[in-house]
């Protein structure tokens, strides 16, 4: 590590990160009580004190209930806060908690905290305190599950929260290094908590957080990563304007409800850009969400080798969505439903006195 990624951060340099949020009128900040997020709080509290005018701060604590020691974190969180003269809140996650996917569905809990936590306080945006070190972890992450160029563009400073239309998620520490941080920290005499789950080796990212510094003797380091995010991320919306202007050219009249393209127009287009257009077309028409990567790319392969036969004929399903290639016309359409098939009374098996039948 250099010696510049680990001094303190200058107070110019703090504000400046915040400068674009300066017009909200409030802004939630997503505080854990961890190095980073504290250092969130404080660098925020700082700027706003510069400031004759600009938004109220608020900062949010989710206990997810997981830990015996988060109540306490939570407690120091809100003395900081006092001292910062900021709002602060701590909110729960109640409930059962899942046995299988404990991470992502502790994420999806704390931005709908976040989200309803904002909305009372009629905040525009949610701050979180991802760094640099953060985004280098997500491309390794993505890169590991086979992510795209849109995968690999990571993290962004600005995006909506998760789960929501009407607030934007904002990272200003995104290309901070997290020694920088910690060393802001020390500097203030500002202590913070140490989430012991960060090391824990049952987690992906606390795994590949072990790989770091062998990747940096070889020259993929944070930065270098988080580089490779920011181009993709550039190449991602250059793909994304190509795929919107083709969309614009090929479209043809269909019936309400489905999506028709030229087909020969199709055909000729960028492989990523006529993944992107289907891609696109699924999600609007189909009922099933985003579409796997991979399922795409095999289905508009087999359009492909469809397209190129004497008598073009294809018809496939993905994503509760019809594709359908007749002519020069490739529709796409609602898939209809699928009907749940009566057992007759051999496949059902005898019914068993004391025990009802289930229908």
């Amino acid at each position: 590590m250099s010696t510049a990624e680990a001094r303190p951060l200058a107070a110019a340099e703090a504000n400046s990160l915040f400068n674009e949020l300066w017009s909200a009128p409030a802004l939630v900040l997503a505080i854990s009580g961890g190095p980073d997020s504290t250092a969130l709080m404080l660098l925020a509290a700082h700027w706003r004190a510069t400031r004759q005018n600009g938004p109220r701060l608020v900062a949010v604590t989710v206990d997810h209930g997981l830990r015996p020691e988060a109540k306490a974190e939570a407690a120091a969180v809100a003395r900081l806060a006092r001292r910062l003269k900021i709002t602060h809140r701590t909110l729960q996650w109640t409930g059962r908690k899942p046995a299988t996917g404990l991470q992502l569905a502790a994420r999806a809990a704390r931005y709908r905290l976040l989200a309803e936590a904002a909305r009372r306080a009629k905040a525009t945006h949610i701050l979180t305190a991802h760094t640099l070190d953060d985004q280098a972890e997500t491309v390794l992450i993505r890169l590991a599950r086979g992510s795209g160029v849109r995968g690999l563009g990571a993290m962004s400073r600005l995006a909506p929260v998760p789960g929501t239309a009407d607030l934007t998620l904002a990272r200003p520490l995104l290309e901070i290094p997290k020694a920088r941080l910690i060393a802001t920290l020390k500097a203030a005499k500002v202590p913070f908590a140490e989430d012991p789950s960060n090391r824990d080796p049952r987690f992906t990212r606390a795994r590949l957080r072990t790989l770091m510094p062998v990747l940096a003797e070889e020259g993929l380091d944070a930065r270098r990563l988080a580089l490779l995010a920011r181009r993709l991320r550039r190449a991602d919306e250059a793909l994304e304007a190509a795929a919107t202007q083709a969309r614009a050219a090929l479209s043809i009249p269909v019936a309400t409800g489905a999506i028709g393209f030229d087909a020969t127009g199709f055909a000729g287009l960028p492989a990523e850009v006529g993944l992107r257009l289907i891609g696109a077309a699924l999600e609007q028409v189909g009922d099933e969400g985003p579409v796997e990567l991979g399922k795409l790319e095999a289905l508009v392969a087999a359009l492909a080798a469809s397209q190129m036969g004497k008598n073009p004929r294809f018809r496939r399903t993905l994503a509760g969505a019809i594709v359908t290639l007749a002519r020069n016309s490739l529709m796409i359409e609602r898939a209809p439903r699928r009907r749940t098939r009566v057992l007759t009374t051999r496949e059902r098996g005898p019914i068993k006195a004391g025990k009802p039948v289930k229908r």
